[in-house]
This record gives C-alpha cells, structure tokens and sequence, in this order.
C-alpha cells in the first residue's frame, strides 16, 4: 500500500494478503483455509551475484527433497525478487507463536530430519551474501478485504512502512482513510496487514497484496481515478498527504515473483494447479519450513 497520491500504486489500489502474508501458505494441515495467519515469518536470502536462477533452485531443492521425505506438515512459499537487490523469500505461517513451537519440536523428533537440512543449508550458503528474517503479527483493523485463494497468487507486492513514534493515531487515521475511498470508489482493491514484531524497527508495518497475474497490477493502476474521486478531489489529497507527512517516516516498495520451484505448498495447493506448483521440469516439491530451516523474516 504505497501511500503517495502523485504515485498511486497498484499497492494501494489492489492489496491482497498474504503473506498473505504470505501469508501465505498455511503452515498446519489443519488450518483453515479461510483463516488469515495470526503470525508471518519471512526469512530474506541475498544471493550473490549471478548465483540465483537455477543454481538457487538447485540447493532449494536439497530442502524440498527432505522435507518432502519427512511429510512435514509446515508449507511456505519461495518468491524471487523482480526489483532491488537480488534475493529470494521464504513466508511460513501460524495460528499462534505456539503453533510455530510445535513445529519446531516436531523437526527435532523427526529422524534424520535435522541433520539434512543442516547438509542443506551449508550448501545453500555457499549461493549467499546475507540472510536475515523477522516476525509479523496480522493487524485486521489496518487489512482491507484479504484473499484467502493464495494459491492462485503468481505475483506479490509487498510495502514496508516505518511510522514516525507517537503518530500510530494519525496512521491509523492514514489508513480508514484509504479504506474509506477504496470501499466508495468500488475496487478491486484488497491487502493484509501485518506489524512487525521481531526482527526490525519498532513501529513497523508490512501491506502484502497478492496478484493472479500482472495484469491486475495494470488493474490497480487504471482505477487510481476512482481512487482518488472517491478521496473527495484534490481537497481530498491535501489532507491525506498532511496525514502522510506526518504520519509516515518512510516507505518502500517491492515486487516478487512466486517461484514454484522453491516453494513447499500442500497438496491440495498441488491440485488445483499442478501445471504451476508442480513443473515437469523441477525437482518434487517440498520445502524448508522458515521456522525450522531458515530464521524467520513483510
């Protein structure tokens, strides 16, 4: 949700969640396919340069395979990044920090388990400049109509806003305001929201949209108009860019693209889309839980 009236970006416009982040894929077999994760770990891997592509699917593929072998019930999805630098995410979610523990014990009982993701993660290491990972909690009041159906997500945009201390009202007030517009204008618009909890600065706050193709960005962007008619005009915009500037320390956007390959979804994911999730060409799906393989993490 990049808020910035002179850019209105498809962020802003067409927010869907995830992780919605992430997220994104559900993290138990028994989560609800209709629920939206109370807990999103995002673990960021930079590759060095020119060691992404197939070289990372490769080492992710190492992972996948144990995972795999193992049935482990905690899904993610892998997104490559189509701006800034190069790097690759991994998103988990949970229902609870406790959910997140069980998964975490279960790696340690589960034979073998451990020590081939540790064989795994030396060689994947040798592909990477920087890892980090941070914890978001979901915020409801600040989503906007989330989607539930991620699995048809091929694209994310994901917005990082850091806002100013002590202006968490005027933010708030930022955001039903966008809303507000949103819901009159009648788009397609829809976003999780997520504040950060571990990992990074105080006061942080991650939009996740997911799109079913880049034409949807296209979409966002061409009902910018009704956006800003419905905001009430240019008196409109100055009082929302006064909310900005007061309420916003800064701001940054970025697109991803999901990679399958690099992804470890569930089977009914698999089903619904087999064509995407599971390609001829790349080694059978399965995965790193974040929680369990890489630390957490947008």
């Amino acid at each position: 949700m990049k808020i910035i009236p002179m850019k209105i970006s498809p962020i802003l416009l067409g927010l869907s969640l995830a992780v919605a982040a992430s997220s994104l894929a559900a993290s138990q077999d028994a989560a609800s396919a209709s629920s939206v994760p109370s807990v999103l770990q995002i673990t960021r891997e930079y590759t060095k340069p020119y060691k992404g592509g197939a070289a990372h699917d490769k080492t992710e593929s190492a992972f996948i395979t144990a995972m795999n072998r193992a049935k482990f019930p905690a899904y993610y999805i892998g997104m490559d990044s189509m701006s800034g630098k190069s790097r690759a995410l991994f998103l988990t979610r949970y229902n609870s920090f406790d959910e997140w523990e069980k998964d975490n014990k279960l790696t340690e009982k589960t034979p073998g388990l451990s020590a081939e993701l540790e064989r795994a993660s030396v060689a994947d290491g040798e592909l990477l400049d920087e890892v980090d990972s941070a914890v978001y909690t979901y915020d409801e009041e600040l989503s906007y109509h989330p989607h539930h159906d991620l699995q048809h997500s091929k694209y994310y945009e994901l917005t990082v806003f850091h806002v100013r201390p002590g202006h968490r009202h005027e933010w708030h007030e930022l955001v039903k305001m966008v809303k507000d517009a949103h819901e009159k204008a009648g788009t397609s618009a829809h976003w999780g929201a997520y504040e950060m909890a571990y990992g990074g600065e105080d006061g942080t706050y991650l939009i996740i949209s997911g799109d079913k193709s880049m034409a949807d960005i296209d979409n966002g962007i061409a009902e910018s108009k009704k956006w800003v008619e419905a905001m009430g005009g240019e008196e409109g915009l100055a009082k929302f860019e006064q909310l900005v500037g007061s309420a916003i320390e800064s701001s940054r956007s970025e697109l991803f693209a999901v990679n399958p390959n690099q992804s470890y979804v569930s089977p009914d994911w698999i089903k619904e889309d087999t064509a995407f999730w599971k390609p001829k060409s790349a080694a059978t799906p399965a995965a790193k839980p974040a929680a369990a393989v890489k630390p957490a993490a947008q």
